[in-house]
């Protein structure tokens, strides 16, 4: 049976017999404990393709301390955990499997200090990236990590995944914007990991607690390094009758040594859903566009600005365009931002992809895709992250057809093959979840892998937290974990 005619089956159901949810009730209240079928199955999907998910019951703490006891309990009925944020996630890092007490942190949402002094903001995990920017704008700084889901993804999400987005290229993904964390841990403890010092003393356990996916506990606090907003901004928009000149002026624009906030790149088919959707002015005429940004004092910008422009001329631009007003740069990047939400116009589904190419194959590599694409005859649309080689091809497609998701998967499995085997990675920033589980043999050796379990089991050692994720089978301890099954009709 599956989880849609379960959830059918049991919608109305508004007790419980398992004592492990009574423990819950106790600890939060019964407002924010829900193991009703709606919420559980509003709480077993990600924004991915992936329907795997099965969620448990699901709380909604609002404090620190309710986390903890949120782990202690599940600890003491050996019952795993997943924590959640928005959802936005496309890798399936936040499915929950074999049915764990999902641990959303939307409620956990305040921004708590902004220290201008020593530049750091302590947030909750639940505060919405742009609303951190938003806050931030008073004092002339922000947050600089901008996925494009920035308007409605967590930071505690950003952290978990190591999140990036087109400002990355200069100013580096989450990682480098995360100075500290309160974490619990799978027991129940907690820790502080991290500090506001410049090198903090003993094992980078900061390091390794960012993009672990909610492996290795949970967190409940964030420092974050904010950054100074800078005084002038220049946006081009360069125009390209060939993905090929495109992608080589990006590489161009590096080895002249400048180093743009941003460098985004559209194809023609996205670029035209894009243009439908927002109206952004973007040229439906060109094959590839290329979106540059950079940042800094006026004069620098200038120069910068002028260097691109020569370059880009020099590899095949038809066409070259700088925003002229705070307007007119804001809708240029709005385009950017919504692209994937265009897609809606063309298709009711896509798989988006993550994988990491190096700059010199981007050329190769999309002309590689596309090849795939049209064996499976397939709609692809590419908008990447050009300047860090970060990838995200979508695969269009309507999910009702028959066959039609083993379909879209065999394309994607073929297009991360295609991406390590131009000496690439798996993630940029989405993450490895479920969705590239199955591929960590082919980027790591069983060494490398074995060490990356002893890790997660000194934070983990009985394998509870988002068991099923990120190693694969064979290396994971959480092997078992992620099967379990409660007894039936423990729900109702």
């Amino acid at each position: 049976m599956s989880f849609l005619d379960r959830f059918k089956k049991a919608i109305g159901r508004t007790t419980s017999q398992d004592p492990f949810v009574a423990d819950l009730i106790e600890a939060l209240s019964a407002e924010r404990v829900h193991f009703d079928a709606t919420q559980r199955f509003l709480h077993s999907h990600d924004a991915s393709v992936f329907d795997e998910g099965n969620a448990g019951p699901v709380c909604f703490p609002i404090t620190t301390q309710e986390v903890q006891e949120i782990m202690q309990i599940a600890q003491q009925y050996s019952r795993p955990v997943v924590a959640r944020g928005a959802g936005t996630g496309l890798a399936g890092g936040a499915i929950p499997l074999g049915e764990p007490a999902v641990i959303a942190m939307t409620k956990m949402n305040k921004i708590l200090e902004i220290d201008i002094d020593n530049r750091v903001a302590w947030v909750e995990p639940g505060v919405i990236n742009l609303d951190l920017s938003i806050h931030l704008q008073q004092y002339g700084y922000h947050f600089a990590p901008d996925p494009s889901s920035q308007q409605v993804c967590t930071i505690g999400g950003n952290v978990a995944n190591n999140s990036g987005g087109p400002h990355c290229l200069a100013y580096g993904v989450t990682d480098a914007h995360v100075l500290a964390l309160e974490v619990i841990l799978p027991d129940g403890e907690m820790a502080v990991i991290g500090g506001l010092e410049p090198e903090p003393e003993g094992l980078d356990l900061r390091g390794a607690f960012i993009g672990s996916e909610g492996t290795l506990g949970i967190t409940t606090k964030i420092g974050v390094r904010i950054t100074k907003t800078p005084p002038d901004v220049r946006t081009l928009l360069l125009s390209f009758s060939s993905m090929r000149d495109a992608a080589q002026t990006v590489s161009a624009v590096i080895a002249a040594g400048i180093v743009p906030a941003a460098m985004e790149v559209m194809d023609q088919r996205i670029t035209n859903a894009v243009e439908s959707f927002v109206g952004a002015g973007y040229p439906i005429d060109a094959a590839a566009v290329l979106l540059v940004e950079v940042e800094g004092l006026i004069d620098g910008t200038e120069i910068e600005a002028s260097h691109i422009r020569e370059i880009g001329f020099k590899h095949g631009a038809t066409n070259i365009r700088v925003a002229d007003s705070e307007q007119e740069r804001e809708l240029l990047w709005k385009g950017r931002k919504t692209a994937f939400g265009a897609i809606a116009q063309i298709a009711p589904d896509y798989y988006l992809h993550d994988t990491v190419v190096p700059r010199s194959s981007l050329a190769d590599v999309l002309e590689k895709i596309d090849e795939v694409a049209e064996r499976y005859e397939l709609i692809v649309m590419n908008v990447f992250h050009a300047g860090d080689g970060n990838l995200h091809p979508l695969l269009l497609f309507d999910a009702r057809e028959e066959g039609m998701l083993e379909k879209v998967h065999a394309a994607g499995a073929e297009i991360m093959r295609i991406s390590l085997d131009a000496g690439g990675v798996l993630s940029g920033e989405h993450g490895i979840g479920i969705e590239k589980q199955a591929y960590m043999n082919e980027l790591f050796t069983d060494e490398d892998l074995n060490h990356q379990n002893r890790l997660r089991y000194a934070f983990d050692p009985d394998c509870r937290s988002n068991p099923g994720k990120v190693l694969p089978a064979g290396h994971s301890c959480a092997d078992i974990q992620a099967l379990k099954k409660v007894p039936e009709g423990i729900w109702g």
